[in-house]
């Protein structure tokens, strides 16, 4: 299991535990429902944190943890009875955090609204912090764009690449992630759904042309959607390449306790051959219908690499 997914399991448990012990007698439809558990799934967790305790480790101690027909228990657990409390370093994080998408202006009401709250109880004058994504050219043209249904020409700088492209775009919706905005659209030179990082449009204008906005946006998320003359191919990742399965989109195939085997797929094989150097041992190409294509780029870029060094 990755680390991200251990924290994430973690997290539920220390949510769902003082939740359960606060109301007694709730079933394991509540619960599922709740903490986004399948039966399966919160059976383990009880399992895991049955007979865990403070030290000392007497009966008094440890907790008990079970299913007692439709009903979930937890005894003996008396600590766990308030949630735990962040820490100075959490609490401002989360702050931020908050912060910075609000400024994104792709949160709704409540999150405003926690915000302020939790700003107010942490500093004496909330002015102290300022987080936001710096505002780009062309943000504002986008967002009326997408509003109003009018095509916008674009040149765009493939981060792949490096190559310069004009096009002509649909847009759906600007938002930010990941410290960046992006602009969601239907390109027609590519003939779907594209996703734009904003700092990478050299120039941007609107032509004059209208399109129909879908009744329903996609969701404001960072993802690669892939083309019919996509490299596609099989990676083996060791345990410090895992990251790798959570921050790209990938298609995970088979995950042992040594290895996780995902299916990659770019435009370019110049950006797997990158990804690759950079895993070094802990990941592994395996073959496949592109595999050989890839194994040409990597030893490309090892060449062109250690040719700087001479």
């Amino acid at each position: 299991m990755s680390s991200a997914r251990t924290a994430e399991r973690l997290a539920r448990i220390l949510a769902m535990v003082p939740w359960v012990i606060a109301n007694p007698g709730a079933t394991v439809d509540e619960v599922c429902r709740r903490f986004g558990y399948t039966r399966g799934d919160l059976v383990k967790d009880l399992d895991l944190v049955f007979v865990c305790g403070l030290p000392g480790y007497g009966p008094g101690d440890l907790m008990e943890a079970y299913l007692d027909g439709d009903e979930v228990v937890i005894d003996m657990a008396d600590y766990f009875r308030r949630p735990l409390a962040l820490t100075g370093v959490e609490a401002l994080t989360l702050l931020a955090s908050g912060m910075a998408i609000l400024s994104a202006g792709t949160a709704d009401g409540a999150l405003a609204s926690g915000v302020a709250k939790l700003a107010a109880a942490l500093l004496p004058d909330p002015g102290v912090i300022d987080v936001g994504l710096p505002e780009l050219p062309e943000l504002g043209m986008l967002r009326t764009a997408a509003g109003n249904g009018a095509v916008v020409r674009i040149e765009y700088m493939a981060i792949s690449s490096g190559k310069v492209t004009e096009r002509d775009i649909e847009p759906w919706r600007v938002f930010s992630a990941q410290g960046n905005w992006y602009v969601s659209a239907h390109c027609r030179l590519a003939g779907g759904e594209r996703i734009f990082r904003v700092d990478r449009i050299r120039r941007a204008s609107v032509t004059g042309d209208r399109f129909t906005p879908p009744a329903v946006a996609p969701a404001a998320e960072v993802r690669y959607t892939p083309g019919a003359d996509d490299v596609v191919v099989r990676l083996a990742l060791g345990p410090g390449a895992a990251w790798v399965a959570e921050y790209y989109p990938v298609r995970e195939l088979e995950r042992t306790t040594e290895s996780l085997i995902i299916e990659f797929a770019a435009s370019d094989p110049a950006t797997i051959a990158r990804l690759l150097l950079r895993l070094g041992d802990q990941a592994e190409l395996l073959e496949g219908e592109d595999a050989a294509l890839v194994r040409s780029a990597v030893a490309a870029l090892r060449d062109r690499i250690l040719a700087r060094y001479r």
